[in-house]
């Protein structure tokens, strides 16, 4: 009993974190802008894939906090699989906001399986790039749900500088700060910030 009311409170730590993530500053560029029209320029080639997808979260500058958890949580050997999977990975940033001790706890052997069920929320399979998203969005009258690895919803649309925008099952939002940074395995979207599931 007491083991699962720390997992729930760290949860629920977890959840209060999102709400001082905001949306991108007003005036701020679009994580996915439209070139301008070509004149003389040559057109440039799309990023080659470098590793799998926890090789270049581990090499992202921002994003080691989530290379390390997603070792702790014991998930290498499946986000190094062939997948394809899409990540919507959080920043080192977005994790430092959380309450004091709640990474240690998550982090914690007793806790493996509800961070493994908080970073597969962050999941989805199949390769989804931002243009794909976008298109589901449009083609869902606005919204697109998508099913994650941990078997709940998450809920994207266009926030207002023309990023997309992540909800989760408790309302928290996060914004996709730089989309379709190309794995051999699938596509990893960077986000302001953590969606939290339901544990329990």
């Amino acid at each position: 009993m007491i083991k699962t009311v720390a997992i729930l409170a760290s949860a629920t730590m977890l959840a209060g974190v999102a709400q001082a993530q905001t949306a991108p500053a007003p005036g701020a560029a679009p994580a996915q802008t439209m070139p301008a029209p070509a004149t003389a320029a040559p057109a440039q080639a799309a990023p080659v894939a470098t590793g799998t997808i926890v090789q270049v979260l581990a090499a992202t500058p921002d994003r080691s906090t989530l290379a390390k958890l997603v070792t702790t949580a014991g998930l290498t050997a499946d986000l190094s699989g062939p997948g394809p999977f899409t990540v919507f990975a959080p920043s080192d940033e977005a994790f430092s906001r959380m309450p004091a001790g709640a990474l240690d706890n998550l982090s914690k052997p007793e806790n493996k399986a509800a961070l493994a069920t908080i970073l597969k929320y962050h999941v989805v399979s199949g390769k989804v790039t931002a243009d794909q998203l976008k298109q589901q969005i449009t083609a869902g009258n606005g919204t697109a749900t998508l099913t994650t690895l941990a078997g709940q919803p998450l809920t994207a649309q266009l926030g207002p500088n023309g990023n997309v925008m992540l909800t989760d099952v408790n309302g928290q939002k996060a914004y996709v700060d730089k989309a379709d940074v190309p794995a051999t395995n699938g596509v990893i979207h960077l986000t302001n910030g953590i969606s939290v599931p339901k544990i329990g």
